[in-house]
């Protein structure tokens, strides 16, 4: 089962423990409390002023920071513009593979240069693996993820949960997506980025992170 909310149950296998998205105004502020070891807060949309420890700092949409000291807090205080924060908490590792915000829209001519496939495509997105686990936050918009060759209909609060080496795919929208992607520990030959059997090798999936 790799879709999952903030409200559980995560499967035993992620590295991913709990997350969170908060919606933000101007004139209001928030104050995290640790769930976890490690934690990074990503700005989705929006702007704001971010505390991380004892330090402050300016966070416009993409934004991204981490938490790896048990007694540091996050805290927004100051919104400029209305805000998304996604938050992530778990015990990942070191030695990551990347973390963002990506967007799926419908295409008028959809190509990409990811793995073929059976299944209609109507978006540029490619399919694809890791040699991590990776994690798809929802926080925008509805569509159709594929993991492990099966469809999930996803929407804002939903989290992919994609085990290494898994296939993953974005081939459908029904209204734009906005998500955060988080790669967690590398593994294997530890590459970063999109994989394609076609350009990187067979995929060699974790048969137990399903």
């Amino acid at each position: 089962m790799p879709i999952f909310t903030s409200a559980g149950p995560i499967p035993e296998w992620c590295e991913l423990r709990g997350f969170d998205i908060v919606d933000l105004e101007p004139g209001q502020t928030h104050r995290y409390e640790r769930l976890a070891p490690k934690e990074k807060l990503i700005v989705g949309q929006g702007a704001c002023r971010v505390r991380v420890g004892a330090g402050e700092h300016d966070a416009p949409a993409g934004a991204q920071f981490d938490l790896t000291n048990d007694h540091e807090p996050f805290a927004v205080v100051e919104v400029r513009e209305p805000a998304t924060m996604i938050r992530m908490a778990g015990t990942w590792g070191d030695d990551l593979g990347g973390a963002g915000i990506f967007g799926v829209r419908v295409s008028d001519e959809p190509h990409d240069r990811g793995d073929p496939v059976a299944y209609p495509k109507q978006t540029d997105f490619d399919a694809h693996y890791h040699d991590c686990d990776e994690y798809w936050i929802v926080f925008a918009g509805r569509g159709t993820a594929v993991s492990e060759g099966r469809p999930y209909e996803v929407g804002p609060g939903d989290c992919v949960a994609t085990g290494m080496g898994h296939h993953h795919d974005f081939p459908t929208v029904t209204e734009p997506v906005q998500a955060v992607f988080f790669e967690t520990t590398l593994e294997g030959r530890k590459r970063r980025g999109h994989l394609w059997a076609h350009t990187h090798g067979d995929a060699e999936p974790r048969a137990g992170r399903v």
